[in-house]
């Protein structure tokens, strides 16, 4: 089967490549910087900007599947850079026949009171679905990494504060998901033809708060923290906390902030682990490979 994985080059994308090779499927990367990537031989590298309409000609030409990844972050304006992206992106993949797109999302509860960020992925889901293909939308929380924007906010604070006081965000309840679970997931649908035009969440075996999760990752780097929540640091305030505390770009940990208001739990009626039954990583385990992962 011919793939598209748009976003090659990040965090998911970088791993989606991979395993997809390994079941034995053609690939296409695409990413501004696709031909100076050091991707496998037996991928097809496509270099181009989604802001840049002329660099996509022939993007999506006799592509089966399109694993759609992109999430400006990194920019003051994104979701108008995603309305846009999303917006070219489900235009070429109508024009060129693809046969199914599959859109890595956000988790996002009942959609009331979203931070931008969430509302945006809800947004880029809307859009995608107006194109001709079969659309699956897969939405996460916290994917747990080494190399994840939210898992190194949480190693940074974990790291560097030995005594926090914190936002009262950081007992939102979350499900974070190990990498390796969430990149199974996305190459398992490939086979499972039930989940086309379907919305799923996935999450790992557990729920857990931000606190405890900060708890987990210094345990697991031999440090004790303490830890005092506050209820007059909102999220947009713990933003600019988080500029002093973080490695991450600022415009990604204040959007990644000020969406940890939200409760970000796997509802049960949607859980893709009821028609993809996977062996699940522990979040314990996730934590220690992602942190082995870094120091090697």
């Amino acid at each position: 089967m011919r793939t598209l994985v748009v976003g090659a080059t990040g965090f998911v994308g970088r791993r989606l490549v991979d395993a997809l090779l390994e079941r034995g499927h053609d690939v296409v990367a695409f990413s501004r910087h696709a031909s100076t990537e050091p991707f496998p031989d037996e991928v097809e590298p496509f270099e181009g900007d989604l802001e840049d309409p002329d660099s996509l000609t022939g993007l999506c030409a006799d592509v089966d599947v399109a694993y759609y990844l992109v999430h400006s972050l990194t920019d003051d304006d994104f979701a108008e850079r995603d309305r846009r992206y999303a917006s070219r992106f489900r235009d070429l993949a109508t024009a060129a026949g693809v046969d199914r797109v599959i859109y890595l999302s956000g988790i996002s509860g009942d959609g009331v009171d979203l931070s931008e960020h969430l509302a945006s992925r809800r947004e880029v889901e809307s859009l995608l679905a107006g194109g001709s293909y079969d659309l699956t939308v897969l939405r996460a929380a916290v994917i747990i990494g080494a190399g994840s924007a939210s898992f190194q906010i949480l190693e940074d604070l974990s790291e560097r504060l030995p005594v926090m006081v914190v936002p009262e965000w950081v007992r939102t309840p979350c499900q974070p998901i190990a990498i390796g679970d969430a990149v199974t997931y996305l190459v398992e649908l490939l086979d499972a033809d039930e989940t086309r035009g379907e919305t799923y969440d996935i999450g790992g075996p557990t729920v857990w708060s931000y606190e405890s999760l900060l708890r987990l990752t210094a345990s697991e780097k031999g440090k004790t923290i303490y830890i005092v929540p506050v209820p007059v640091m909102t999220p947009e305030l713990s933003s600019h906390w988080l500029r002093l505390t973080t490695e991450v770009a600022y415009p990604v940990a204040r959007a990644l902030a000020e969406s940890m208001r939200n409760p970000v739990t796997v509802r049960e009626d949607a859980d893709l682990q009821r028609v993809i039954p996977i062996d699940r990583t522990s979040i314990d385990a996730a934590v220690r490979t992602a942190l082995a992962a870094e120091d090697g």
